[in-house]
């Protein structure tokens, strides 16, 4: 597969490096030799050192036919105008774009882009940490926009069933785990006291499954 990486900062130059060692075909870009110097000796790829809003660079850079980019620089407006011009232009299957300051992402959305935001991601998790409560992430969809989360059903909750406890649709059960079989509840299926709940919840809804664990908590 033939891949352009544009930015060789931190990310870039470990995403190349990772690409390469799996054999495929990859050009780093960057306007700045010195981050050229990120790459470790044993990469096998291409670089180019120009401009990459230059569409004949881009050409130099092998994007034409490129099956992948990634846009991982520090400057989200470049970021996004690459990336909008593989797409649109270039007809690069796919393509991501790094989200460095969250105050652009609402710009590479509008290009319908495929966005990772590495600051967006980590705030929330960090968040999420600090609140010390039993509601775990175990997976997160985009950029954190709807996770899956775990929690143990607290004691208060032992006979409710399910629909009595997300009445307005808040969260979704995925699953239930007791004595170690996992299934996916019906509604009125009864909790009880220890089972290992997941159940998929959008940012807002989570805070609000946080409110009604703690209550719970210290209802018993």
């Amino acid at each position: 597969m033939k891949y352009v990486v544009v930015g060789a900062g931190r990310v870039g130059a470990e995403l190349a490096q990772r690409l390469s060692k799996q054999g495929h075909e990859v050009t780093v870009l960057d306007v700045q030799d010195v981050n050229m110097d990120n790459l470790s000796t044993g990469f096998r790829g291409r670089t180019v050192m120009a401009d990459p809003l230059n569409r004949d660079v881009l050409k130099q850079a092998g994007i034409e036919g490129a099956d992948g980019l990634a846009a991982v620089s520090n400057n989200d407006s470049v970021n996004a105008v690459v990336a909008h011009l593989a797409r649109t232009l270039y007809q690069v299957p796919n393509v991501i774009v790094r989200n460095y300051d969250p105050r652009w992402r609402p710009l590479m959305e509008a290009f319908g882009l495929q966005i990772i935001s590495p600051s967006t991601w980590g705030a929330q998790r960090i968040e999420e940490l600090l609140y010390q409560s039993n509601l775990k992430a175990v997976f997160s969809a985009g950029n954190g926009e709807v996770e899956i989360y775990e929690f143990l059903a607290p004691a208060a909750w032992n006979g409710l069933p399910v629909h009595q406890l997300f009445p307005d649709g808040i969260c979704r059960v995925m699953a239930l785990t007791r004595a170690g079989k996992a299934f996916v509840p019906s509604c009125d299926f009864p909790l009880a006291t220890g089972d290992i709940v997941h159940v998929s919840a959008t940012q807002e809804s989570a805070s609000e499954l946080r409110r009604r664990l703690q209550s719970a908590q210290e209802s018993k």
